[in-house]
């Protein structure tokens, strides 16, 4: 049992945040793209719970469980985003997705840049993580195998996400690709002198661009 919050348990909750702001900018293209989203954002909101209340952690969170409320919470933004990516496809909305991914990337990079430089690949993948949701940190899902100034190579040791894109009818390689789109422009952004590759087998690499 967990009974105070340490630096881990904000740097988690500011990525649900991060998660549910990507979540909120889908909405706004479904809506500009002329869908009806009012009837399935009560739907969506009933099985999953709505988002987080705009207040600070402290103030919202079960400090006599923070562990469970913290993966309570990823569990229930992941499945939301699940559900929105479900209605984006049925409604051949696809490209429009992929273009809010591409875009919330040139946000991150831009945050992340405007306050120092990101010059080797450690620092690219370390930033990568302040953003990406990969379950919780004890699950260790990513194992790095090679790490040097010029790359970072990673395994996916096992997929915390597949169960909860499931549950939408979703295969979870379309949440992938999705955030292989975000990372590839995310890295690009952050330093133009490295690129992000998908090497297969669950293997990913950062590395400089010879």
């Amino acid at each position: 049992m967990s009974l105070f919050l340490g630096k881990i348990h904000y740097w988690l909750f500011n990525k649900i945040l991060w998660f549910e702001n990507l979540e909120e900018e889908i909405i706004k293209i479904a809506k500009s793209e002329g869908l009806d989203i009012e009837g399935v954002k009560s739907e969506i909101e009933a099985k999953y719970g709505a988002k987080l209340e705009n207040k600070n952690l402290e103030e919202i969170i079960d400090t006599n469980n923070i562990h469970g409320w913290l993966q309570d919470r990823i569990h229930r933004a992941e499945g939301r985003m699940a559900a929105w990516t479900k209605f984006m496809i049925q409604n051949d909305k696809i490209s429009a997705l992929e273009k809010v991914y591409i875009d919330q990337a040139k946000e991150a990079a831009s945050e992340v840049t405007s306050e120092r430089a990101i010059e080797n690949a450690p620092e690219i993948f370390n930033c990568m993580n302040d953003y990406i949701l990969d379950g919780m940190p004890c699950d260790h899902v990513n194992q790095v195998i090679e790490s040097d100034e010029d790359a970072v190579k990673w395994v996916r040791r096992i997929c915390v996400h597949k169960e909860l894109w499931a549950e939408e009818g979703i295969d979870v390689d379309v949440f992938y690709n999705l955030r292989g789109l975000w990372i590839k422009e995310f890295v690009k952004d952050l330093n133009s002198e490295f690129e992000y590759r998908e090497l297969g087998q669950n293997e990913f690499i950062i590395s400089k661009i010879a």
